[in-house]
């Protein structure tokens, strides 16, 4: 039986028992597959020798997240992102190459490596981090937003990098090296995004009139692989040409279809992925050097987390967003380990420091879900419940709210929240939102809304809102468990209020409405309604039999008459 053949079947034998019982604990797979491929490694147990087509089928994992993450960030919302993207990204990279930099040629490095281990270290993981944020929902939240933008920047920032660290070797050409990488990148760019965007939706349309499933998949591979040789073939990276193929395809109606087709093949070749990153993993080799390790993975986790901390603070964030951005993005990243590993072929690091900084950053990515998963817990421990209202916070609130009476407290201001709210501007109702986004707020209050930073979950947050006398409260969250405490603590303080919260789908609808809730909307049930109603009147269903139907059915979902 073929070699190749068996160490697939030993990998998958160890992987999907390890795989459930994680999932069973509730503990992110990311982990699962690390410590697999730890243990499986030659420097371990040796159960797997590894060779460069596994490592090959790896990187593809990198691939095929990249192009489901431009499925995510059509070009209006990189354009949206762009001074997350070109500010805190930007930043990011620079001060943390510049700090590593300083410390490497204290402890008596080159220059040239403190600069190429500073490019190493700059890096974060798009893998585990956007895996994570996506499993979360949490992608286009506060901090969401922020960790993106960095990843992205990151990721562009390999490019120049990459080019770089060779010249460091022969610096009488660097700035040529550069200046051609950026042109190629230019010409990549022009061509991606002006003859693609031409070529893709027609592509896409011509497939579909076959109504075959076998066909659009197989489109969507060539798309995908495609753009990552265009891009490798122009020297630069693979990771960059699948993003740029999914924001091609963002930009048509099949994002949604193709997106829903690729995760199989990006969530198993990804795990593949972070095995062979975890047979990288010498633990003898640790042992015997562990202070040095040790005093190298403290650096980098405490080191990049300050940077961006501070970063993010400086555009305005709260201190909970800045310090979850901070630790979902202090621990190393993928590509990380690639820069690392041409330092090392081109002798500009010394190897017992290299394989130091190889373990340290191997750890650190183990401990990576770790940090995503239980950051909020992370925060609160360290800075306190205070954190989500201090008295200038409470003062604040208190504020805006002294001279309404019979408002509206609207909690969040998302993409629900805003439309509620610009509907009671309309009106004439007098509304407060209260939002943990430091970056909404700023530029809610540049439009003149009433909006105060407060976390709804808080009784003291609730009472400086004037809940004792609001007329309603209506709770937009995405998040079941804020939902519920938030609803807690409305009716600690006023037991008569009417609470409308919204609701993603219908999970959870019983125990919202037996914590209190005076009704829960469904956003699925009347998106539902909306779609039956249109599609009654375009097949010539009278409107106002319509009207009756459609109101014959939320009377029997909703208990409006009762109040």
């Amino acid at each position: 039986m073929h070699n190749n053949f068996l160490v697939a079947l030993l990998i998958l034998t160890i992987t999907v028992p390890v795989v459930a019982l994680f999932r069973g604990l509730r503990i992110p797979s990311v982990l699962a597959y690390l410590l697999i491929g730890a243990a499986a490694s030659p420097h371990q147990l040796g159960l797997v020798q590894p060779d460069a087509q596994l490592y090959e089928l790896g990187e593809l994992g990198v691939v095929f997240l990249m192009f489901s993450i431009g499925l995510e960030f059509n070009l209006a919302r990189l354009m949206g992102m762009r001074g997350l993207v070109f500010g805190l990204g930007l930043a990011q990279v620079t001060l943390t190459i510049a700090a590593t930099m300083l410390v490497a040629m204290a402890f008596g490095i080159g220059w040239q490596g403190g600069l190429g281990l500073g490019g190493a270290v700059a890096m974060s993981s798009t893998a585990i981090v956007a895996r994570l944020l996506s499993e979360r929902l949490e992608v286009h939240s506060a901090h969401g937003r922020q960790v993106m933008g960095v990843l992205l920047f990151q990721d562009v920032a390999v490019v120049p990098l990459l080019i770089l660290i060779p010249s460091l070797a022969s610096p009488g050409n660097i700035w040529t090296d550069l200046a051609l990488a950026m042109v190629k990148a230019a010409i990549v760019l022009m061509a991606v995004f002006v003859v693609g965007k031409r070529l893709v939706q027609p592509l896409f349309s011509l497939i579909t009139k076959r109504h075959s499933t076998e066909l659009f998949m197989l489109n969507v591979l060539w798309v995908l692989l495609g753009m990552a040789a265009l891009t490798q073939l122009a020297g630069l990276s693979l990771a960059l040409g699948a993003f740029l193929g999914g924001m091609l395809i963002s930009e048509t109606m099949y994002r949604h279809q193709v997106g829903s087709d690729i995760r199989p093949f990006r969530d198993i070749l990804l795990g593949l992925f972070f095995i062979t990153i975890g047979m990288q993993l010498n633990l003898p080799a640790i042992g015997r050097d562990a202070g040095t390790v040790m005093a190298i993975l403290a650096a980098l986790l405490v080191g990049k987390a300050v940077i961006i901390i501070l970063l993010s603070l400086a555009l305005r964030s709260n201190p909970v967003t800045a310090m979850r951005v901070g630790l979902q993005l202090s621990f190393a990243g993928e590509f990380g380990f690639v820069l690392l590993n041409q330092l090392g072929d081109l002798h500009l690091l010394d190897e017992a420091i290299a394989q130091d900084v190889l373990a340290a950053m191997l750890i650190s990515m183990m401990l990576g879900p770790l940090l995503v998963h239980k950051s909020r817990h992370v925060v609160k421990a360290l800075l306190g419940q205070s954190t989500w209202a201090s008295q200038g916070n409470l003062d604040q609130i208190v504020s805006q709210s002294d001279e309404l009476t019979d408002h509206v407290i609207v909690c969040g201001y998302g993409r629900t929240g805003k439309s509620l709210v610009s509907l009671l501007e309309r009106e004439g109702i007098p509304s407060l939102t209260l939002e943990l986004d430091g970056m909404q707020i700023a530029a809610a209050e540049d439009k003149g809304k009433r909006i105060a930073f407060g976390d709804a979950g808080r009784k003291e947050v609730m009472v400086a809102a004037g809940v004792a006398r609001a007329r309603a409260v209506v709770i937009t969250h995405n998040d079941l468990v804020a939902t519920m405490r938030t609803l807690a603590q409305i009716r600690a303080s006023n037991p008569n209020v009417p609470v409308i919260v919204r609701a993603t789908d219908d999970q959870g609808i019983d125990r919202i409405k037996n914590a209190g809730a005076t009704e829960v909307v469904p956003e699925i049930q009347e998106c539902s309604l909306m779609l039956a109603a249109q599609t009654l009147l375009l097949i010539g269903t009278p409107r106002e039999q319509v009207d009756e139907t459609i109101q014959r059915v939320r009377g029997e979902r909703y208990n409006l008459s009762q109040h």
